[in-house]
């Protein structure tokens, strides 16, 4: 089984994809660390994030298997994520691996932002996973709190904004619910009740629901 769970940063995809997977017994890819880590590839070799020639080299020898998340989570490597992941060769590079990942026994929960679209469109349940900008910059403040009691909501909040808008309006498989995908908007929803809501839709796309 191959769920696809797709939305903007900081929606609450990736916690809830992590607990699908953990739920029904599948594998779990966080795609945005592999851009993540294209970008931080790229600077501890002293590229620039503009030099896309070199993204397209660090994205071919990606190891899918070797990400080091802590590492990579901070609002800086999200924001050079965004940067690397417009240009449509890393894109390319990343987009083989992905769909093998998918492929193993006994399935996989990817979330992204062209989970559903581009990587699995043939997947078995997609959901599009969403939250008011403003809901999604207090959670990322709260978040980076911990590491940086300097950062404003405001500055959060301006970073959320710029980072949708580049994802959506990207040439390159832009941010975008899929048609049939199922939207979960957790606005006003703690995890526990997100998590039961996602079950839900997932149960009802797989018995054929409308």
């Amino acid at each position: 089984m191959i769920i696809a769970v797709d939305g903007p940063a900081a929606s609450g995809k990736g916690t809830l994809s992590k607990r699908i997977a953990a739920h029904y017994g599948l594998n779990h890819l966080d795609t945005g660390l592999l851009y993540r880590a294209v970008a931080r590839a790229l600077l501890d070799a002293g590229n620039a994030l503009s030099d896309e020639a070199a993204a397209v080299t660090a994205a071919r020898g990606l190891d899918f298997h070797a990400l080091d998340e802590t590492r990579l989570r901070g609002a800086d490597a999200g924001e050079a994520a965004s940067v690397v992941s417009v240009y449509p060769g890393v894109r390319e590079a990343l987009l083989q691996g992905q769909r093998e990942f998918a492929a193993q026994k006994p399935g996989a929960v990817l979330d992204g932002r062209d989970i559903g679209t581009v990587i699995c469109p043939d997947a078995d349940a997609k959901l599009f996973v969403t939250a008011s900008p403003e809901e999604r910059a207090k959670r990322r403040w709260l978040e980076l709190q911990k590491t940086n009691s300097t950062l404003s909501y405001d500055t959060v909040l301006a970073d959320v904004r710029k980072r949708d808008e580049r994802d959506s309006g990207r040439a390159a498989a832009p941010l975008k619910m899929a048609d049939d995908a199922r939207l979960l908007d957790t606005t006003k929803l703690g995890i526990e009740a997100a998590f039961q809501m996602a079950l839900s839709l997932i149960e009802a796309e797989i018995a054929g629901e409308k």
